[in-house]
């Protein structure tokens, strides 16, 4: 089979790690590291220098470095700071508010956005499918929780044409997780005919109607995909049919995940130490190590009944307990009830009963918990379905969805729907909605307003988010005003305003006054968010900069190097000063003197490269009189031994 002059890759991009994927002939595969792990943790590590450790690099020095260490910056995307005040008291590096409200975070002094921070991690996973691959990778299908609002989907796409990608497509998570358990399920069978289904509707949005039964009598499977990940949950309702997956209802909460599993025993641990030694011990370093001790307790726990913490409290001694199974079920309960909650309020907006879902897929990797799988397996009144490996599923998927685009798959169709309603904010501050809840995309809606004054010549539109009735109570996504209407009696002007959500799940909005003609039109840019010329502008500058930045890493690299060398030289010296001749001493000194000055003060990194070179030659008998050393004390000892 000849590979399509365009490979798009799918991508996960998750809080806690991050996959990538691509499919040809034998179907949907992870791309794995050289120990064969799919996972890339979605951790960065900024250095003083300015050099970064990315994933599992990052993640095993994250206590070395606490302040400069980001993780979990998917629970950020796209949120204000009125958002931010939660997740304050967990994080260990430094998040301030930016400009328009939005949440940056400040490393080595500047300020960073979740988006930059998200591009790193999308650059190497877009390295290393590149590297598997062996070719360039510039398109990718990116994931996100069915729960993401638009704010949250606009900062996804920001981040994918940081890192150099164009997003094809953005899917829900679950959704992804369906196409995979879809191919799955499918494997063993001849590829069923497609069906052409409408993928949306000009006129005014509703939700979707069931699949019906076609010519052959084959019933539609309904599915449920539960998916607790490590900082959001959503489930979706979806039925399968004649390769459609069609979402019916989703539910969800974008701050629910992993991240609040581990928060509970954090949360025990400081407040046991707390009472024990009346101290606080949340300093950025203990913030980092309690948050990676509390996540191996978390895991340990859905394989053993019980796990043992010890934290080293310096001069106030030690803190020693352990977990068991019960006390963190107990601890995690309220969480686990806020999930089914949403379960059941997805099943009431699919108007079904749990007896209705033939299977519940699990997705993520908190579904591996035994109190997590028996509250689902009670509600639903079924086995939780679990063959799939609940980490790669939602990467999987989003290959396969991919593959679909670039027109590999014609036997499958995705249907999404959106999480929330959207409308306007109309006088007297209420919420005027034009799309329901879990309306089919991509679609459409219009709808008719006027002006409220006599002679108003402009009106402001805040676009609203939200299944609340007044707009206070909604998120507003951004506001554009339509001007230039010509004065006319309060009630007379015929201002159409469309949304249109296209298959991303992206909001772009309009207002025409038919009357006089005047239109104006945006796509919803939040209020929080980064600005099309500021997207624009770091991509442009990762391109202008690329040069700088090469030179700069080399730099900081040749640096490291002199520094090792000369503190390696100087171990060796203090070996064999005794033996060594004085002269040859005091030039060896003078070097490593005179080479540490010069990367102190030089910013040329081929005179840096050059002046190691020279380094290493002129270092070069030390090395011979040093090994010849150690093997005359080699044999002189054994000699003492025979």
């Amino acid at each position: 089979m000849t590979p399509p002059s365009d490979i798009i890759v799918g991508i996960d991009l998750g809080t806690t790690f991050s996959l990538v994927a691509w499919c040809d002939e034998r179907g949907p595969q992870v791309v794995r590291d050289e120990n064969g792990d799919g996972r890339v943790p979605s951790v960065i590590g900024f250095s003083p220098d300015g050099s970064l450790k990315i994933g599992w690099d990052a993640r095993n020095h994250a206590v070395e470095n606490p302040e400069h260490t980001v993780y979990s910056v998917k629970r950020l995307m796209g949120i204000g700071a009125d958002v931010l005040a939660r997740e304050l008291p967990y994080l260990s590096y430094h998040v301030i508010s930016g400009q328009r409200d939005q949440v940056v975070i400040e490393v080595n002094g500047r300020p960073v956005t979740p988006q930059e921070i998200s591009a790193i991690i999308l650059r190497e996973l877009k390295a290393r499918a590149e590297r598997q691959l062996g070719r360039e990778i510039r398109k990718a299908v990116i994931t996100v929780p069915a729960y993401f609002d638009d704010s949250q989907r606009q900062a996804t796409r920001d981040a994918g044409q940081i890192a150099g990608l164009e997003v094809v497509r953005i899917i829900n998570e679950p959704t992804a997780a369906a196409l995979a358990y879809g191919i799955g399920q499918r494997a063993a069978t001849t590829a069923p005919k497609s069906t052409a289904l409408p993928i949306g509707d000009k006129s005014k949005c509703t939700a979707p109607q069931p699949v019906s039964e076609d010519a052959t009598g084959a019933e539609p499977s309904t599915i449920a995909v539960y998916d607790l990940g490590g900082g959001t949950f959503d489930v979706t309702v979806l039925r399968l049919h004649d390769g459609v997956f069609e979402a019916i209802s989703t539910h969800g909460d974008t701050h629910l995940g992993g991240d609040d599993f581990d928060r509970v025993i954090m949360d025990l641990v400081q407040r046991e130490v707390r009472e024990k030694t009346g101290i606080d011990i949340m300093t950025p370093a203990t913030r980092q190590a309690l948050r990676l001790l509390s996540e191996q307790v978390k895991i340990r726990l859905s394989t053993n009944n019980d796990a043992r913490i010890e934290l080293d409290l310096g001069n106030s001694g030690k803190y020693e307990r352990t977990v068991t199974r019960s006390e963190f079920e107990s601890l995690i309960a309220p969480l686990i009830d806020r999930t089914i909650d949403a379960c059941r309020r997805a099943l009431a907006d699919a108007a079904l009963d749990p007896a209705a879902i033939q299977r519940i897929v699990m997705v993520g990797g908190c579904t591996r918990i035994p109190l997590v799988r028996s509250r689902v397996a009670e509600f639903f009144k079924t086995t939780p379905y679990t063959a799939l490996n609940p980490d790669e599923v939602v990467a999987l998927g989003a290959a396969v969805q991919a593959q679909i685009l670039a027109g590999g798959r014609r036997d499958l169709q995705l249907l999404d729907v959106t999480p929330l309603s959207l409308g306007i904010e109309t006088m007297g501050g209420a919420m005027g909605k034009l799309i329901m809840r879990n309306a089919r995309i991509p679609c459409e809606a219009r709808e008719m307003f006027t002006t409220f004054m006599d002679g108003q010549a402009n009106v402001k539109i805040n676009v609203l988010q939200g299944e609340r009735e007044l707009a206070a109570d909604c998120r507003s996504l951004g506001e554009f005003a339509l001007g230039g209407i010509p004065p006319m009696p309060a009630g007379i002007p015929k201002i159409e305003v469309a949304f249109l959500i296209d298959a991303n799940g992206i909001l772009n909005v309009s207002a025409r006054e038919q009357r006089s003609g005047r239109e104006a039109s945006i796509q919803v840019v939040p209020a929080h968010g980064l600005t099309r010329d500021e997207v624009r502008k770091i991509e442009l500058d990762s391109v202008r900069f690329a040069r700088q930045d090469m030179d700069a890493h080399r730099l900081i690299d040749l640096r490291n190097q002199i520094e090792f060398d000369a503190h390696k030289t100087e171990q060796v010296l203090a070996r064999v000063a005794e033996t060594l001749p004085r002269e040859e001493r005091i030039a060896i000194e003078e070097s490593i003197r005179v080479l540490r000055k010069l990367s102190q003060t030089s910013g040329d990194p081929e005179k840096l490269h050059q002046a190691l070179e020279q380094f290493g030659k002129s270092t070069l008998h030390l090395a011979e009189f040093a090994i010849t050393r150690s093997l005359q004390e080699a044999q002189a000892t054994t000699k003492g031994q025979v």
